[in-house]
Formats: structure tokens, C-alpha cells, sequence
């Protein structure tokens, strides 16, 4: 297996929003994905000394290309996005498909391509690194919401990501663990794996520390909408097992008025 070579710093904006910094240490590159903002970005990166050369969009909301062009400006850096999404991608130098790669210095990411959330959404997975950097489509315990996909799109995303190693750390773009906790035990409160991760969760938010990353095998035995082909799953919902897709679709809706 290829030698890790990212060193990964999550800086936290806005209310619950991770903007992280991909260094190569080989090379010196540094890849920030996902900038919302572009102060505390430029910050932390020159107080380390780091050289951003890049921006690995996932997708065009606001809280995740808003400090796309300000960052650019300061630094020349390439900013890499969706090809058939670019005209929502601001300063997009480098228009990417399913399948390709993207290098920063010696480290390399494979594009996945993950509709749902948005119809131009991916995922970045860096496997010499167990480093998947997924934006809205899957986060800890949860998944993002259809704004512009379907269930019949979005569950075959959260399977190519399901396909991952279980060593894959989930570096998702929001902290929305406590309330993704809430939900999924509603889904799966006889799940022994999910109290256990509850109680770590609950103790991590009381001292007000982030529950991301996780790894991907503890979201595949917790997270409720990686589990939609599971028969616990559709039962909660009242669904026959044959249709993880309607499974899918109605665990999303009872998230979407959940309180």
C-alpha cells in the first residue's frame, strides 16, 4: 500500500461548518476543501507555513465555494470542480468527471461521482490515506437532504461510498452528529453499536468537540441511511426489505420534518 502523505486540519466556521487543509508533506502542496470562508483559511494555513495550491469543491452551495475566489485571489491557487456543474463553481480552473483523479503533490484522490444532495455533487477519496472528503452527501449518522436528487439517485451514492473501506475516515462538511444521533435512534433503538457510539458522541458534544471525523465502518453499523437494505431498517419504517430505495426515501422523509 502507498505511504500516507496528507496531514489534515479541520478549522471550524460559521455555526457547524469543517473547512479542511490537505498538506503534502512530499511536496508541500496543501489543498483546502470546501472553503465556506476565506479568512480563517488563509490564517491557519500561512500560520503553519503552508502553500495552498488548491480548491477541491464538492458542490456549489455557498457555505462550500463562498470563499472560492478570495482565496484564489490571494494565492493563484487551482480550483477543482464537477465539469458539468462548473458555471456554479466560482474560479473553477479544473473541470473533473466521475473516475478521474486529482493529484496535490504526491497525494492522489479518486472523483466519485455522488448525486443527490445537488445533481453535481462528489466526493473526494484519497485511499493511500483512508481520507474521504464527502461534503453534504453522507455525514456522521446522517446524509444530506434532496435539494436537487432523488431517492432513486441518492441511494446508490451512499452505496458507492458504503464500498469504501471500513478504515476510510468520513471527513463530511458539517457538525450535525447530535441531532443525526436523535434521529437514528427513533430509526434503531435496539442497535447496541449505536448507543454505544450515542453515549461517545454525547460526551464529545458536552465538551464541545467535534465528532468528525469518523470511519466509515462505524457509519455502515450505525448510520441509518447507509442501512436501508437492512431488515432492522425497514422495519422501523414499515416497509418491506426488497426496496431499499423506499426504505431510503422514507428513513429521509421522517428526518426532513424530524425536531
Amino acid at each position: 500500500m502507498t505511504t500516507p502523505t496528507l496531514d489534515v486540519v479541520q478549522i471550524p466556521v460559521l455555526e457547524d461548518n469543517y473547512v479542511y487543509l490537505a498538506h503534502d508533506r512530499a511536496s508541500g502542496q496543501t489543498a483546502v476543501i470546501d472553503p465556506a470562508v476565506a479568512d480563517p483559511v488563509l490564517a491557519e494555513a500561512a500560520r503553519r507555513g503552508w502553500r495552498i495550491s488548491h480548491i477541491l469543491n464538492t458542490h456549489n452551495h455557498g457555505d462550500h465555494v463562498g470563499g472560492n475566489k478570495a482565496i484564489q485571489e490571494a494565492t493563484g491557487c487551482r480550483i477543482v470542480g464537477f465539469g458539468p456543474d462548473a458555471e456554479r463553481i466560482p474560479g473553477i480552473t479544473d473541470r473533473v468527471q466521475d473516475g478521474q483523479r486529482v493529484s496535490v503533490g504526491s497525494a492522489v484522490a479518486e472523483v466519485i461521482f455522488v448525486p443527490g444532495h445537488t445533481r453535481g455533487h462528489i466526493a473526494y477519496w484519497f485511499a493511500a490515506d483512508r481520507a474521504l472528503f464527502c461534503g453534504d452527501t453522507l455525514f456522521a449518522l446522517g446524509c444530506g437532504r434532496l435539494f436537487e436528487g432523488t431517492p432513486q439517485q441518492m441511494w446508490p451514492s451512499l452505496q458507492r461510498l458504503r464500498s469504501l473501506p471500513d478504515e476510510a475516515r468520513v471527513y463530511c462538511a458539517h457538525e450535525y452528529t447530535a441531532s443525526n444521533l436523535r434521529f437514528a435512534l427513533t430509526v434503531e433503538q435496539d442497535n447496541a453499536a449505536l448507543r454505544e457510539r450515542g453515549e461517545r458522541v454525547t460526551a464529545l458534544r458536552a465538551r464541545q468537540q467535534p465528532t468528525v471525523p469518523s470511519l466509515l465502518g462505524e457509519e455502515k453499523a450505525t448510520n441509518p441511511f447507509l442501512r436501508a437494505d437492512r431488515p432492522s431498517v425497514a422495519a422501523a419504517v414499515g416497509l418491506p426489505p426488497d426496496d431499499p430505495v423506499a426504505v431510503f426515501a422514507e428513513v429521509r422523509r421522517r428526518k426532513d420534518v424530524f425536531r
